[in-house]
């Protein structure tokens, strides 16, 4: 049970959606924690009147603590945007109003007139690059008394993609399988065969000379029919990256975030792999990378051999240090 105290007017701003469902949840349960009998009701602004409003929002004969929920608020027509503020002002105290609104300007109206009214605010906007995605990750594994690293969360990332849905339900699954403390090899022996995961393995391979493992990764890949394109891409990503990174001397990760636009998780990672390399390994290096992307695009007959190809070339001129 939720033991916050409830706001009487609720604004859950932002297009994040897990994060405003989530905001609404912990609203709604604050309210139920104080009175479990509370009337709950939830509606979609397009599909609300003004008069079901000011019906809803009315004094209650009965007496009791009264929920009510908008979503969508963005949608909500002039005159229920005029009852809702106009309450909004002289808000019942018995009463929890939570109005979602996805922050844009269409229905800014509405979201306007209940920050005035003295709304309480919950900005949840969508997360915007791997490094706040991370930091989610390693949040959800927090709240759910787990934990895991940088590396861990850049790997479920990866395997996952972008949804905070899915990675919030990838997270919950992981915790429930494992004693909670997840690595990248916890991630790895879970979530392989996703095709981002099986290309950055590839491409960790490779950077660090070891060709049989990136090999046995390429393959198995392949076999279980996941496309060349992203591991393509992330071999190429992986050059990059390190070559990105020596480039800019073996500074402070956190430092050098800022300079080079990268997470300080894949900076740290990236100079590690960077060991070994020379400035003249890595021209050649991002030479094979850029000739295996045009053949895997560009329709080769056989693309699996073309990542194979580009796997000995990245590990070879890793070794010989750009020789040929």
């Amino acid at each position: 049970m939720n033991s916050a105290q409830p706001a009487p007017l609720l604004l859950v701003q932002g297009d994040e959606e897990l994060l405003a469902s989530r905001a609404i949840t912990a609203a709604v349960d604050a309210a139920c924690g104080e009175d479990p009998g509370a009337d709950v009701r939830e509606y979609d602004a397009a599909a609300l009147t003004a008069g079901e409003v000011a019906e809803m929002l009315s004094p209650s004969l009965f007496g009791g603590r009264r929920v009510l929920v908008i979503r969508n608020g963005q949608d909500a027509r002039k005159d229920l945007t005029g009852a809702l503020v106009a309450y909004a002002k002289n808000p019942d105290p018995d009463v929890n109003l939570i109005v979602g609104h996805p922050g844009a300007a269409k229905g800014k109206a509405l979201a306007d007139g209940l920050k005035s009214a003295g709304a309480t605010v919950v900005a949840v906007p969508r997360l915007k690059g791997d490094r706040e995605r991370v930091a989610f990750i390693r949040d959800e594994f927090r709240r759910g008394g787990g934990r895991c690293d940088d590396a861990a969360a850049a790997a479920l990332l990866a395997s996952i993609g972008n949804d905070l849905r899915e990675i919030a339900a990838a997270c919950s699954q992981l915790l429930a399988d494992t004693d909670g403390k997840i690595t990248e090899a916890v991630v790895a022996r879970y979530y392989r065969g996703r095709a981002e995961v099986s290309g950055f393995t590839v491409a960790d391979a490779a950077m660090i000379g070891d060709v049989p493992g990136a090999i046995e990764a390429l393959r198995w890949a392949l076999h279980v029919g996941v496309d060349p394109v992203p591991i393509a891409d992330a071999i190429a990503d992986g050059v990059r990256t390190v070559a990105r990174v020596a480039s800019a001397g073996r500074g402070n990760p956190y430092q050098l975030a800022s300079s080079l636009g990268m997470p300080a998780w894949k900076i740290q990672r990236a100079q590690e792999r960077s060991r070994g390399w020379t400035p003249e390994g890595l021209v050649d290096a991002m030479r094979a990378a850029a000739d295996c992307n045009a053949a895997v695009k560009g329709g080769a007959e056989d693309r699996g051999f073309a990542l194979e190809q580009a796997v000995f070339a990245v590990a070879a001129a890793r070794r010989v240090g750009g020789g040929r």
